[in-house]
């Protein structure tokens, strides 16, 4: 009798045990650290003007990168121009070119 009493007490042992086991907490990744707050972004002091390639002299277009006495008179001829993108879609400009002036340049309407 001796050895069913020890193993209903070790079965009633581990019975009890078994859910303080299970409940225990999964270990945790470490925290992320939140970054610290950047100051908001202060537009640039002097931002240059758009130039309007509508009415923009030769030389005002020959301080674009990529514009020469070429383009800018090709610009010039292919006047006027309804968007900016017209620049390369009537191939006055190669669209490399156009990408590295297009945040310099606008097309505004009369």
């Amino acid at each position: 009798m001796s050895k069913m009493l020890r193993a209903f007490a070790a079965a009633a042992l581990i019975a009890l045990a078994a859910p303080a086991f299970a409940q225990t907490a999964a270990p945790q990744a470490p925290a992320m650290r939140a970054a610290p707050a950047k100051p908001a972004a202060t537009p640039p002091a002097a931002a240059a003007p758009l130039l309007d390639i509508n009415t923009a002299s030769q030389e005002e277009l020959q301080a674009l990168k990529g514009v020469g006495d070429v383009r800018a008179k090709a610009i010039i001829a292919g006047r006027p121009y309804k968007g900016k993108d017209e620049l390369w879609q009537k191939k006055i400009v190669p669209k490399g070119v156009y990408k590295g002036i297009q945040n310099q340049i606008i097309a505004k309407q009369k």
